[in-house]
């Protein structure tokens, strides 16, 4: 069994382990998303071995560690900006503070996107 203030150190390094629940391998993955970079719902999903997209989105509304595990960093499969609990508007500009190249309302994903080694 992990404590707690481990687990919390694995989550915030990024770093996956077998007794983690769904909701802390999300949070851990997210932790991974350089500054500058984006990553879909579905890119976790697919990283977790899963096609449950809506469920990170869950576990991202509920993560503990932001802005360390940097929800923002996660949009929508086509770029869009979707589900952030301080409003769309916040998450646009946290995400241009950051460098992030929009087209219109979307992240350009080719350039920007992050891949999961």
């Amino acid at each position: 069994m992990v404590k707690n203030q481990t687990m919390q150190r694995l989550i915030l390094a990024g770093r996956l382990r077998r007794e983690m629940n769904f909701h802390q391998r999300v949070w851990a993955l997210t932790a991974r998303v350089p500054r500058g970079r984006v990553v879909t719902y579905g890119d976790i999903a697919r990283k977790l071995g899963t096609k449950a997209y809506r469920a990170v989105g869950n576990a991202l509304n509920r993560n503990p560690y932001a802005p360390s595990v940097p929800c923002h960093r996660v949009v929508g499969c086509d770029g869009s900006l979707t589900g952030f609990a301080g409003g769309l508007e916040k998450k646009r500009k946290l995400l241009q503070r950051e460098g992030i190249a929009f087209m219109g309302q979307k992240v350009d994903l080719p350039r920007q996107r992050h891949r999961f080694r």
